[in-house]
């Protein structure tokens, strides 16, 4: 795969004197954002009512509605029509609220078209102009254009944004996107102090697997007019709210935030978010699944948001039966695909410092970069299941668990030569299907598991396994996940947010809606791979 120069480390000191020299430590806290209220602060008692009510079948729709009037205006009109003997609960939201829009949903495919002239047809379908600021609803207006996933989608997405870069980058028309895009999660870097999952009030409390230094990287290696230092106080920013409150972990206190000391000192990351209560965007979903166990409702509605974090709500791996969703236990695990992203982020914050020529600062952060790789080997390797996998820092063992997180290291040249090998046979054994790698081996009705598979994880098992000389497997996984997108296209004339790779020709399925068409990463991850193969 022709991929970006990956950047080398060559510094050796150990990590616990790292710590103790930190030439520009984490600050201790992260300023939470201020003036942005979720719907479910901002209508209490209508937007329970709503939600429990199902009002719309997708939870999401009502997070998503714009008021017609003021919030004062809503509630007062809501609490008088309430309190009458005949309320229409519907039809107040109807008079009240305007509906989200669906992107691409209206877009009518011209069969004629070859698929890579029909994803060019949807980039300005997909792509919303920059915010005028002072929306009303949920929105958290954006300076500069960006595309969304479609669908459902209507908001810009944390890491599903790096794949459509993807595709953007070997775009006719529409390259200039990625920088606008970059320096829209620069301003929330800024603004916000990081980077939430979605462009959404409701999604403040949480971030996504942290793709941004990857962004950066594929900015300035295909625009000569952007320089990496100018991203250095956004990448720093990033780096500090992942890392907050490293400096404080010891043996009495092991984790904090998104951060897990290991025995050896050794310091992870986890995925977390900071709101131990139900999401708004699946208030009825998570209320009625905490009703029906007798776990603690704050650690189930904590771990359910700390798998949207990942980017894979839901999947069997975040799961302490592999099977039912209330036993869902992601911030008890070292994910290999997040802390690869931190050794990346780490990389670049050193090429970065270097550019700007600060030695001591790019100093600490390769011997971050360095420390880290050895910790990811250490303690997500696993002799006994030959693969990268999560490792459970609360009962300190592997859990086991094969999936696409596995192919992390490789991508990211962590993994060393044998490991590398062991993934290429794991890969085979236990995901490989004729349309592509399926999410985990595992039927569980979540969407992050069998016999789903997803473009993300496609793209990075190609890019790790040719980065390690395992060419054949890397094209075979590309071409039967090509043939599956292009096969599905001609049938139906979309591009789908996930497929069926199992065999059969039903569509994919599973979590918490219906499967959405549009759709962003797969767009960006099919019009990258037929680009550059042609």
């Amino acid at each position: 795969m022709q991929m970006l120069p990956f950047f080398r480390l060559c510094l050796g000191l150990g990590f616990m004197a790292l710590l103790a020299c930190q030439p520009s430590p984490a600050p201790e806290t992260i300023p939470a954002a201020t003036g942005w209220q979720g719907p479910q602060e901002t209508f209490p008692r209508l937007f329970r009512e709503v939600q429990m009510a199902r009002v719309f079948p997708d939870s999401k729709t009502f997070a998503d509605c714009t008021p017609r009037q003021s919030p004062a205006e809503i509630r007062a009109a809501y609490a008088q029509a309430s309190d009458q003997a005949i309320f229409d609960l519907s039809a107040f939201v109807e008079a009240h609220f305007e509906l989200p829009q669906a992107y691409a949903s209206g877009f009518v495919a011209d069969m004629s078209r070859p698929v890579m002239s029909h994803i060019e047809a949807l980039w300005p379908v997909l792509t919303r102009q920059a915010d005028a600021g002072g929306e009303a609803g949920t929105l958290i207006p954006l300076p500069h254009p960006y595309v969304v996933p479609g669908g459902r989608f209507g908001e810009v997405y944390y890491w599903d944004s790096y794949f459509t870069m993807l595709g953007l980058s070997v775009s006719d028309s529409s390259q200039s996107l990625i920088g606008s895009m970059v320096d829209n999660f620069a301003y929330l870097l800024d603004t916000v102090g990081y980077i939430p999952n979605g462009n959404r009030t409701y999604y403040l409390g949480r971030s996504q697997p942290p793709f941004f230094s990857l962004m950066v990287r594929l900015l300035v290696e295909t625009d000569s007019s952007r320089e990496l230092t100018t991203y250095l106080p956004a990448l720093q920013q990033e780096y500090d709210f992942w890392m907050d409150g490293a400096s404080r972990l010891s043996t009495e206190k092991e984790a904090h935030r998104r951060v897990v000391r290991m025995p050896d000192g050794a310091i992870l990351n986890r995925y977390w978010d900071d709101r131990p209560e139900p999401r708004p965007e699946s208030y009825r979903e998570d209320v009625e699944l905490a009703e029906t166990t007798d776990r603690p409702a704050d650690s189930l509605y904590r771990n359910l948001r700390a798998a949207c974090e990942s980017g894979w709500d839901f999947s069997s791996r975040w799961l302490a039966d592999s099977q039912t969703l209330a036993t869902i236990r992601t911030t008890e695990l070292i994910p290999p695909d997040l802390n690869s992203l931190m050794y990346h982020l780490e990389v670049m914050l050193q090429a970065a410092y270097t550019a700007a020529g600060d030695s001591a600062h790019a100093t600490h952060y390769g011997e971050a970069a360095k420390a880290r790789a050895a910790a990811i080997r250490h303690y997500c390797w696993s002799d006994r299941y030959g693969f990268f996998g999560d490792y459970d820092w609360v009962q300190k063992t592997p859990t086991g668990i094969p999936s696409g997180a596995m192919v992390f290291p490789l991508a990211l040249g962590i993994a060393d030569t044998a490991q590398a090998e062991g993934i290429a046979d794991a890969l085979q054994r236990y995901l490989l299907r004729p349309g592509g790698l399926v999410t985990t081996p595992f039927e569980t009705g979540q969407q992050w598991d069998a016999p789903n598979g997803w473009a993300p994880l496609q793209y990075m098992a190609i890019w790790g396994l040719e980065q390690y000389g395992q060419a054949a497997l890397a094209k075979e996984i590309r071409d039967r996940w090509v043939r599956l997108n292009v096969r599905v296209y001609q049938q139906t004339g979309k591009l789908v947010e996930k497929y069926h790779v199992e065999g059969s020709t039903s569509e994919a399925g599973g979590g918490e809606y219906p499967l959405q068409d549009g759709f962003g990463w797969t767009n960006g991850v099919l019009l990258y791979l037929l680009r550059r193969d042609g």
